[in-house]
C-alpha cells in the first residue's frame, strides 16, 4: 500500500518538534523549539494556531483530566491553556543555563521520560530524566542529542537514541513504573547511512517509526531493529512523528530550517513544515496519560 504525504501546517518552524495528539479535541500539538513557539492544529480543519512561550519548550502531554503539562528547559511545567501561565513540577537542569529540553514522551505508567541536551547541539552534557509525582531520577546521561525516546505497547521495553551517535537503544522497564530494570543495548546502529536518528514512536504491533533528519524520511523498524519501509517527506530535516486520528491510523511528522542556508529555505519551501501521512497499513496509538 502507498502512502500519501500532505501538508497539515503551512508554518515554517525553524525547529519544529515535539508533535503530539490529544484525541479528546482532535489536535495535533508541536513545538518551534528554538522560535519559542507553541502550535496548535485542529484536525478537522482551520488556521493553525500560534502561542509565545517565554523559554524554549520541546513536548507536550496531557492529563486524564485535560490539563497540558510541558517539557521545557527548566523542567516540567504545567500550562494553563486560557492565559498561557506556566507552573513549575519538577525541575530539571533549572540551574543550568547551558542545557534545554529535547525529545521526550509519557511512558504506559504516566511517568514521563525527558530527554535534555545542551543548546549548541556539541557537547555530551546531555541526559534522559524519569519524571512521576514531581520526583525526579536520572536514567542516562552523556549523551549529546537525546531523542527517540518511545516505549512498546506492554510498556516493558523503552528505546532513545543519540542522533550524534547514531545509535538505537533498547533496555528493559517496569511497566509499573515505566523504570528500567537493566542495562540499554544497541538495538540499530545507524552509522554511515545517510542522515540521523531523530524522535520515535512505537505502534500497537511494537514497529518503531522514526523520523530521519537529514534523509527526508520517515522510516519503520520491527522491534528485532529490521528495517520494513521507508516514507518519503518534503523536507530535509524531519524530526519527530505522532499518530493522529481517532483511529491513530495517521501519522503526522514535523520538520525544521535548522541547519539549513539561506538558499536551501528558498529553494525548498517545505522545510520546517509539518506533514500528514496517510495510507499506511498501521495500527497506532494515542499516549498515555501523564500523571503528575
Amino acid at each position: 500500500m502507498d502512502a500519501s504525504v500532505s501538508i497539515l501546517s503551512e508554518i515554517r518552524c525553524e525547529l519544529g518538534e515535539g508533535p503530539a495528539y490529544d484525541p479528546a479535541t482532535d489536535t495535533l500539538w508541536w513545538f518551534d523549539i528554538t522560535g519559542r513557539k507553541l502550535l496548535e492544529q485542529p484536525l478537522g480543519g482551520g488556521p493553525t494556531r500560534v502561542y509565545d512561550l517565554p523559554l524554549m519548550a520541546s513536548a507536550i502531554a496531557f492529563t486524564a483530566a485535560g490539563e497540558q503539562v510541558l517539557a521545557t528547559e527548566r523542567g516540567v511545567q504545567r500550562r494553563d491553556p486560557a492565559t498561557g501561565k506556566l507552573t513549575m513540577l519538577a525541575p530539571v537542569d533549572a540551574d543550568r543555563e547551558d542545557t534545554r529540553s529535547n525529545d521526550a514522551r509519557v511512558h504506559q505508567s504516566g511517568a514521563f521520560w525527558v530527554g535534555m541536551m545542551a543548546k549548541d547541539g556539541k557537547a555530551p552534557v546531555g541526559a534522559i530524566y524519569h519524571v512521576m509525582g514531581g520526583k525526579v531520577s536520572l536514567l542516562f546521561s552523556s549523551i549529546t542529542i537525546p531523542n527517540s525516546i518511545c516505549f512498546s505497547p506492554a510498556g516493558d521495553l523503552a528505546y532513545y537514541a543519540d542522533t550524534r551517535k547514531n545509535l538505537l537503544f533498547r533496555v528493559a522497564c517496569d511497566p509499573a513504573t515505566g523504570l528500567p530494570t537493566g542495562e540499554p543495548s544497541v538495538l540499530l546502529d545507524h552509522g554511515g547511512m545517510p542522515g540521523g536518528l531523530d524522535g520515535s514512536v512505537c505502534d500497537a504491533e511494537g514497529n518503531i517509526w522514526n523520523a530521519r533528519w537529514g534523509a527526508s524520511r520517515l522510516d519503520a523498524y520491527a522491534p528485532d531493529g529490521r528495517h520494513l519501509r521507508s516514507v518519503p517527506l518534503p523536507a530535509r530535516h524531519t524530526s519527530c512523528p505522532a499518530f493522529v486520528g481517532r483511529n491513530a491510523d495517521r501519522i503526522a511528522v514535523t520538520s525544521a530550517m535548522q541547519g539549513l542556508d539561506a538558499a536551501t529555505r528558498v529553494a525548498e519551501p517545505d522545510n520546517g513544515k509539518t506533514f500528514l501521512v496517510e495510507g499506511l497499513p498501521v495500527r497506532g496509538r494515542h499516549e498515555p496519560h501523564i500523571r503528575i
